[in-house]
């Protein structure tokens, strides 16, 4: 008999409530934004990819470029097949009394759609991406400071949230905040069959029996957080956690290659 809830979120970090960020963070100047969004078309011809989808590691490929904006600490564009998120981080900066935290840095997280602006559906993307920053971000070392993630969607082809994780985690690099482990998202689906797919395009998503999304670190391949929609069994979370720890190693090496081939150029 298969169990298993409609919508299904757990998270390793403590919930909080979602707050307004300062006007200083809203809005990135147009012409930048702009200029972003077409360096970003780039990247798959200018960095380094993933191999193709195949049976030994059935993801996407990927794409990515760090340091596109001038007016964040760090940025990076990810791109996962013809999914693309651009990615912001300002700080540790100042912030305000109301939002000051006496032991540790705030962290705030924005999504903003392509279009629109944003809904509940970006809303709980916000907490879960907070969440798992969190878990990881070593706050404790810029006490009473505010730390500011910006995701702008360039592209939804399937596997949003992993693809918002994994732009979230180079930005957060890019800006040298200090983090105990670095971290990735993966997406599964399951369709009416049981057949596991992972990295799921929109069509697969929208056909399949669940989705299932996981945020892991690179140290023990620890779950940080997961969130689920569809129906699924005991056994089919087994296996599509299992299979996320596995694709999780190209996405890790996939950093690391990227990473060394942006600080070996002379």
């Amino acid at each position: 008999m298969r169990t298993g809830y409609a919508v299904c979120t757990y998270v390793s970090a403590r919930r909080e409530t979602v707050r307004k960020l300062p006007c200083r963070y809203r809005h990135v100047g147009s012409g930048e934004m702009e200029g972003a969004i077409q360096a970003d078309a780039k990247v798959c011809s200018e960095a380094g990819s993933s191999s193709p989808r195949g049976p030994g590691c059935s993801l996407r490929h990927f794409a990515c470029e760090q340091n596109l904006l001038s007016r964040p600490d760090g940025s990076a564009s990810f791109l996962q097949g013809d999914t693309s998120v651009l990615a912001g981080v300002y700080g540790p900066a100042e912030v305000k009394v109301s939002k000051e935290i006496f032991n540790k840095a705030t962290l705030e997280v924005i999504l903003r759609p392509k279009i629109g602006l944003p809904g509940v559906a970006e809303k709980s993307r916000e907490r879960l991406i907070r969440n798992t920053c969190e878990a990881v971000v070593l706050g404790a070392l810029h006490p009473r400071t505010s730390i500011t993630v910006v995701l702008q969607v360039v592209s939804d082809a399937g596997s949003l949230l992993a693809c918002c994780l994994n732009a979230a985690c180079m930005a957060l690099v890019d800006a040298g905040v200090p983090m105990r482990a670095l971290f990735c998202g993966v997406t599964c689906a399951l369709d009416s069959d049981g057949i596991l797919v992972l990295d799921p395009t929109a069509k697969q998503e929208k056909e399949a029996r669940a989705v299932l999304t996981f945020a892991l670190d690179s140290v023990e391949r620890k779950l940080l957080m997961s969130t689920t929609k569809g129906l699924y069994s005991d056994t089919e979370l087994q296996q599509c956690l299992a299979a996320a720890q596995a694709a999780s190693q190209h996405v890790f090496r996939f950093y690391r290659e990227s990473l060394q081939r942006r600080y070996s150029k002379s």
